[in-house]
């Protein structure tokens, strides 16, 4: 059963960031090759520095299905992208419930390698970011990770609880799982619609860099 649900939570954060990916490049304006590499890119690019940092086999390069749902989900998305008139609120939408669900797969490959907690959470928020990293960039945009929104940070609280109700909750690991990842999603919306930001160390001076 656990592990079911673990191959749940993957097809499905593969397919929200498959559809925030294919948006984002639509928005853009790329041809169908380009739109289905930046979904391909997206998805699984947080997956293949944590493994890469992991020293095991990059999950995707033995494993078709998740090749094959980014394909059909892309392919999915350009032909809903006629119904969709809110680019922004889609990506948004899927870029959120990927970032949940991908830091939970992040989280659990750690504590399958038996690693310390807090380095499941960096895994995790590694799992949940790289991705829409190296989407942003290729599509020449500052990274959401880097700019005011609270994202990574959504991350790195969502683990902090999963662990924390790991230990202390009597809770099923399966309702944490699913906990952790609407936290996260929570975490990101509420901090999108009530402008939350993490404060800043430095003043107002546009002044160039030395």
């Amino acid at each position: 059963m656990h592990e079911q649900f673990n191959f749940i939570i993957e097809i499905l954060g593969t397919i929200s960031f498959s559809m925030s990916g294919s948006f984002a490049a639509m928005q853009k304006r790329l041809d169908p090759f380009g739109v289905l590499i930046i979904a391909f890119v997206t998805s699984v690019g947080g997956g293949t520095v944590r493994d890469l940092l992991l020293d095991i086999p990059v999950f995707w390069m033995h494993d078709l299905l998740t090749c094959g749902v980014i394909i059909m989900t892309s392919i999915f998305t350009m032909i809903f992208k006629s119904l969709e008139k809110n680019f922004k609120v889609t990506l948004f939408i899927f870029d959120s419930f990927g970032l949940g669900l991908f830091t939970i797969i992040g989280i659990q490959k750690g504590i399958n390698v038996n690693i310390h907690p807090l380095i499941c959470i960096g895994l995790g928020t590694i799992t949940g970011c790289f991705g829409g990293i190296i989407r942003d960039i290729l599509l020449n945009r500052i990274p959401l990770i880097f700019r005011k929104e609270i994202y990574a940070t959504a991350c790195i609280v969502g683990g902090s609880a999963f662990f924390l109700m790991t230990k202390f909750s009597p809770l099923s690991y399966t309702f944490i799982q699913i906990f952790t990842i609407l936290l996260i999603v929570a975490i990101r919306t509420f901090a999108v619609k009530y402008h939350w930001q993490i404060p800043k160390f430095y003043g107002h001076d546009h002044s160039s860099e030395m």
